[in-house]
């Protein structure tokens, strides 16, 4: 099972980035601009200009993403729905909300646009969560997959994971300090 976690982990990145690759030079140079930021202790940035691109953007790579997943099966939309889940909730800590800020679904749909902007943004944010971007979101991005799943085949997608998604809910990422 876990191997087969891998392989849909690693096509989910690369269905990103297909879904990004048509929207051009200029936004896949925000992206990574975005990504490779260094904040100097106690710089906050506000993402903007590469932010202002990637935004205006997201709802183009949201199409592009329904777009590319017509033919894909329950099997694979659930694969898909379990990566999302899984990076959601990885991400769904303290240090990672001190920077995003938001209430219960604001901070998801925080850590669900860290999740849209590929691989490299979120890890990223994984390592340095100064990376991420304040007030920024992608709701969409939350239950993509889940929401196909619900429309082509009537039912959402049951990971089998017993992870939750939602904000808050991650007991590793809230620990207290000791």
């Amino acid at each position: 099972m876990e191997d087969q976690h891998m392989v849909d982990e690693a096509r989910f990145w690369d269905f990103l980035e297909a879904a990004w690759a048509p929207l051009g030079a200029e936004v896949d140079r925000a992206r990574r601009a975005l990504a490779t930021r260094t904040p100097a202790p106690g710089e906050d940035f506000d993402g903007k200009p590469p932010f202002a691109v990637v935004d205006g953007a997201l709802d183009g790579f949201l199409d592009n993403l329904t777009a590319n997943s017509r033919g894909l099966s329950a099997e694979e939309l659930t694969g898909f729905d379990r990566v999302v889940e899984r990076k959601l909730h990885d991400i769904d800590r303290e240090d990672v909300h001190a920077v995003t800020d938001g209430s219960d679904d604001g901070f998801l749909y925080a850590r669900g646009f860290i999740v849209a902007l590929g691989r490299d943004f979120y890890a990223a944010v994984v390592r340095d969560p100064r990376t991420a971007v304040l007030d920024a979101d992608c709701e969409g991005m939350c239950y993509f997959f889940a929401h196909l799943h619900r429309r082509r085949f009537g039912d959402f997608p049951d990971t089998g994971s017993g992870l939750s998604r939602e904000s808050f809910s991650n007991p590793a990422g809230w620990l207290a300090p000791a």
